[in-house]
């Protein structure tokens, strides 16, 4: 798939940490759609001049076909990403952008919708709202930010959506924020659950939902960086990965995931993330213990032997995979 070539139309300071950027087309071309949830990968330059790609969601409505908006946290924790875009990125400049990618759609069959958001995590959420207001479909939104002036989109949602959105600021205290309780202890019939935000939010939204009784094909949740995902734990050691179909083994070192050594020998493996969030590499595994560590696949897939290859690894000595 090749990248489009964006034009930096206007950036918004929305809050004194995050900016909004429209992007359009530089030669004029239509731009290939989007559905709610999507999100495009732009190519940063990082502070030692190397490039990479941090992933964005899309927060304008997908009706609007001639610009994608993104709205970027400046991260304190940046790698350089963020500081990239805050800094490095001005109206009139090119970008390099991936056609839309959507791992976190609306149900477009479901009765009901309950959509949460913390922080910067308003961005793919007000994007369904968007779409589910069009619709004339049944919805609510609650949103939790540190204060008022932190609360990206604020005065805009408050104008599109009215008491359809319950805004909520904790002053940084997660126990002062969303009644998840309230929330979750009764789920309409068909409801689907929609959270995007901090990881402790969705962790929490997980484990609330799951002690209420949703099943897991009603939650959805999307979220783009893991803390520590990629370090290496210190009871980490080499393992041996066999790949069932041709019988050839690998020796995975503790400093390397199972996909970098697949990848490193040639071997085809679908992936996008590599942190464990989207799930795409997940593999069913035929023997050996998984050691679990992503967020994104649910219990029961978990018990069913899938993993995700990209940063789980294995209890025991070895794996053999389903490959």
């Amino acid at each position: 798939m090749t990248d489009l070539t964006l034009k930096v139309e206007k950036i918004v300071d929305e809050t004194s940490a995050i900016k909004v950027f429209d992007l359009v087309p530089a030669n004029g071309a239509a731009l290939p759609p989007f559905t709610a949830g999507a999100h495009v990968d732009v190519a940063v330059t990082l502070p030692d001049g190397s490039r990479d790609k941090r992933s964005y969601s899309l927060v304008n409505s997908p009706a609007e076909s001639g610009r994608y908006q993104l709205g970027v946290l400046r991260d304190a924790n940046s790698t350089g990403g963020s500081a990239y875009m805050h800094d490095g990125v001005h109206a009139g400049d090119e970008l390099s952008v991936s056609e839309p990618k959507n791992r976190f759609s609306l149900d477009d069959s479901a009765p009901q919708s309950l959509l949460i958001a913390g922080g910067i995590g308003i961005t793919p959420i007000l994007c369904m709202a968007r779409v589910l207001l069009l619709q004339d479909r049944e919805f609510e939104l609650h949103y939790v930010a540190r204060s008022p002036e932190d609360m990206a989109f604020r005065a805009e949602i408050e104008a599109l959506l009215g008491d359809r959105a319950c805004l909520c600021f904790d002053g940084g205290d997660p126990t002062q924020g969303l009644d998840l309780e309230g929330l979750l202890e009764k789920r309409p019939e068909g409801c689907q659950l929609y959270v995007c935000g901090p990881v402790g939010l969705i962790d929490a939204v997980r484990e609330k939902s799951h002690e209420w009784g949703w099943p897991d094909a009603a939650l959805h949740y999307e979220l783009f960086k893991v803390e520590d995902a990629k370090a290496t734990k210190p009871k980490d050691t080499a393992i041996e990965v066999t790949l069932a179909k041709s019988g050839t083994s690998y020796t995975v070192p503790a400093g390397e995931s199972i996909l970098e050594v697949l990848l490193e020998a040639k071997v085809d493996a679908d992936f996008d993330c590599k942190m464990g969030i989207c799930g795409l590499c997940a593999t069913k595994v035929l023997e050996g213990e998984p050691d679990h560590r992503d967020h994104t696949l649910s219990e029961d897939e978990q018990a069913e032997g899938q993993m995700c290859i990209c940063i789980s690894r294995a209890k025991g000595p070895r794996l053999t995979l389903d490959i």
